[in-house]
């Protein structure tokens, strides 16, 4: 891109302002030679389940083996099934595969691109070990329906939360929302890593033990070389964590800009042909990972902002069901109409903590600009 390009993303911006804490972290961590299932490491779990409001956090290798190992403390496994979206990024549906089960795919709501309860609930069947609900862009998915339909059948709700960090439903935030939390700390995330990183959250004693056990070779509590379970090499590296420690203090205030960013995009491109996101429900905050519009003319609209310098994204454009990996699972077509609808409709617009405002209005002009070439 040319230098007066606006990312998608800009990663760099916050460094200036954290750099000499992250750089004498790093050096302290260094000069410890502290590096894996460190001090660091409990005092991130323990800060962020405090701050998701569960009982356990336990820091995983990244956001896919957070699902994986959380379906696998709730009995998921070959000859069950779980069920989830196919519009979301494929690793929710590799976390279900890596654990034997089977994933069953339903669509979403058109309005909230989240799971549609109706079709949850007629999926689940005799087999059904859980559902993972992903909130998706940041929003959170309609948990109180999915708990009702879930709950009378002992089927465990695994959260893919890895674009909601801190987004709320009533008093609670994702992460406690169900039984299991899941989280991706990819440096895209609003919690971001430099590398990859994850965790699971969840009140429940036992899964916290089986999901620590497991990302350590399935080792005992306070004994390394007894090996309980089949485990992995599955930990959140101690440097990490030490990271994730000083931005996580900001997580509040970087959500609050990205809902600043989203009310300007939502004010300045009401009346335009294209469809907005949902605002939020009642007692809803979404972390606004994504502002994610809607067009026909997405890819037309999409080549003409970047001649303009400005990048999008397209969060997805195929459906986990008609990707050429996943045909075994037996979908066709047509079979998620409202998944596949969104997966051509979608575009991302630039949206990250310290974005400037006149920024937000360049990318809006140059929305309505387009707009008016694409759609006349």
């Amino acid at each position: 891109m040319t230098a007066d390009a606006l990312p998608l993303f800009d990663l760099a911006r916050r460094w200036s302002s954290e750099r000499e804490a992250a750089l004498a972290t790093f050096e302290r961590i260094a000069a410890a030679g502290a590096f894996s299932l460190g001090e660091d490491l409990a005092a991130f779990e323990a800060e962020f389940a405090t701050f998701c409001g569960s009982a356990h956090c336990v820091g995983v290798a990244n956001g896919t083996v957070a699902i994986e190992l959380a379906l696998r403390a709730c009995g998921a496994g070959p000859g069950s099934e779980v069920v989830t979206v196919a519009h979301t990024f494929v690793a929710t549906v590799e976390a279900i595969a890596a654990t034997g089960a089977t994933p069953v795919l339903v669509d979403i709501d058109a309005a909230t691109r989240t799971v549609d309860p109706a079709a949850l609930e007629a999926a689940l069947g005799p087999r059904t070990a859980a559902v993972v609900p992903v909130h998706l862009y940041g929003r959170p998915a309609g948990i109180d329906a999915i708990r009702a339909v879930c709950g009378p059948r002992g089927v465990a709700v695994v959260e893919d939360a890895a674009q909601a960090h801190g987004a709320r439903l009533g008093e609670l935030r994702t992460g406690a929302l169900g039984t299991v939390g899941c989280f991706s700390f990819y440096p895209t995330k609003n919690l971001g890593a430099m590398g990859d990183g994850g965790a699971v959250t969840t009140d429940d004693d036992d899964i916290a033990a089986l999901v620590r056990s497991l990302r350590h070779h399935g080792s005992a509590p306070g004994d390394a070389n007894r090996h309980e379970h089949p485990g992995g090499t599955e930990r959140l590296d101690n440097l990490q964590a030490a990271l994730l420690r000083l931005r996580l203090r900001l997580l509040d205030d970087d959500n609050a800009q990205r809902a600043a960013i989203a009310e300007c995009y939502r004010s300045r491109l009401a009346g335009l042909p294209l469809t907005l996101p949902p605002e939020d429900a009642p007692g809803m905050s979404s972390a606004h990972h994504l502002f994610v519009i809607e067009t026909d003319d997405r890819d037309a609209l999409r080549a003409r902002l970047a001649k303009d310098g400005i990048a999008t994204g397209v969060h997805y454009p195929t459906p986990v069901h008609l990707q050429p990996g996943w045909r075994h699972l037996g979908y066709a077509p047509g079979d998620l109409p409202k998944s596949e609808r969104a997966a051509r409709r979608v575009l991302s617009l630039p949206i990250f903590p310290h974005m400037e405002l006149a920024e937000v209005e360049r990318v809006c002009a140059a929305v309505e600009r387009a707009l008016v070439e694409v759609v006349g």
